[in-house]
């Protein structure tokens, strides 16, 4: 008799705790960060603590714990190689297969020409822009919530993809680095991970209102064409906070939300590493 009441209380027990799992999972909205061998992904590897991990010649920052993170960018090379020093000074060179994209070709008529076709002091403009960009993009913090994943900004029907190329009022323009997620203007985007903001814009040429923010190991997650920033330079934003609105500010035809995650100046693919929507 003890011994079925013992079995009936374990089995409970596992019930309860399968369930809590179940919850924990639901409530996060994400699955753990993992590697995604292709162009627009990222190599999430592990290493012996006190361990350095090299790639093109430049020291990769590593966690206490051993983790550390490779980006590839829209047209990467199919055969990446990085090397790992351990504390005793042996090296060992580790190569990676990457699988290669295909991407499709968007054509968007209706864009104001004076963003088809910048005036030349809209270009010293913009030329300023893509520096502030690309300096808030260069930071390397050791935070470390995104080893967990990331939740998606907003839900929505998928309006653009990564490494789109966009055909602009039928001229061929730069592929799309973004997913972008359709929504009305207010809408309310959330932080996809803990970090900390590097740029809180409201009026760049291209990108209107623009939020960058640093989730830590080069990782950054840029929102675009925002009719509302709520957060300013340098301040810490947890996972889930409401950050900005969706708006259609800059070159839009529409309100939109263009969700871009970066490693340092690689672009990555959101949809990739956030997986499906929740």
């Amino acid at each position: 008799m003890d011994i079925i009441i013992r079995r009936v209380v374990i089995n409970r027990l596992s019930v309860i705790l399968l369930l809590m799992a179940l919850l924990a999972i639901s409530l996060s909205g994400r699955a753990a960060l993992k590697t995604h061998l292709t162009q627009g992904g990222l190599f999430f590897g592990e290493v012996t603590p006190g361990s350095q991990v090299f790639y093109n010649g430049e020291s990769i920052s590593v966690s206490p714990k051993g983790q550390f993170i490779l980006g590839f960018g829209y047209n990467a090379k199919l055969k990446q190689t990085y090397q790992v020093v351990d504390d005793k000074g042996t090296k060992k060179n580790i190569t990676l297969k990457l699988t290669p994209r295909e991407y499709a070709v968007q054509r968007i008529n209706g864009v104001a020409k004076k963003y088809v076709k910048p005036t030349k002091m809209a270009l010293e403009r913009i030329k300023l822009d893509s520096q502030r960009v690309k300096n808030a993009r260069l930071q390397n913090s050791r935070q470390q919530d995104f080893f967990q994943g990331f939740n998606w900004p907003l839900t929505g029907p998928i309006t653009g993809v990564y490494g789109s190329q966009r055909v602009f009022n039928g001229e061929p323009r730069r592929p799309h680095f973004g997913v972008d997620i359709a929504a009305i203007t207010g809408t309310k985007v959330h932080s996809p991970a803990d970090g900390r903001v590097t740029l809180a814009s409201n009026n760049l040429y291209f990108s209107g209102g623009t939020l960058i923010i640093d989730h830590g190991y080069g990782i950054s997650s840029s929102f675009l064409h925002l009719s509302r920033v709520l957060v300013v330079s340098g301040q810490k934003v947890n996972r889930g906070d409401v950050i900005a609105e969706v708006g259609a500010t800059g070159r839009v035809t529409g309100p939109h939300l263009d969700w871009r995650i970066n490693w340092f100046e690689k672009h990555l693919d959101p949809q990739i590493l956030a997986g499906a929507q929740k």
